[in-house]
């Protein structure tokens, strides 16, 4: 069966996504803006279901 390259390309930016997510948090919390580090965090905690999603659809597309 052919792969389907779509669903990493996906994983790919939620990964990205999360880097970006991580990178902002630590700085916001650097500089003391509780608010905007609590944001980023809920932000990455969300992200973490959509990412099992997807590796789930594009696991099931192989079988």
């Amino acid at each position: 069966m052919k792969r389907s390259y779509l669903p990493v390309a996906f994983l790919l930016a939620v990964l990205m996504l999360n880097i970006i997510f991580t990178q902002y948090m630590v700085h916001q919390y650097f500089y003391e803006n509780y608010t905007n580090t609590i944001i980023a965090a809920v932000s990455n905690v969300i992200l973490f279901p959509i990412a099992f999603l997807i590796y789930k659809k594009g696991v099931n597309v192989n079988d």
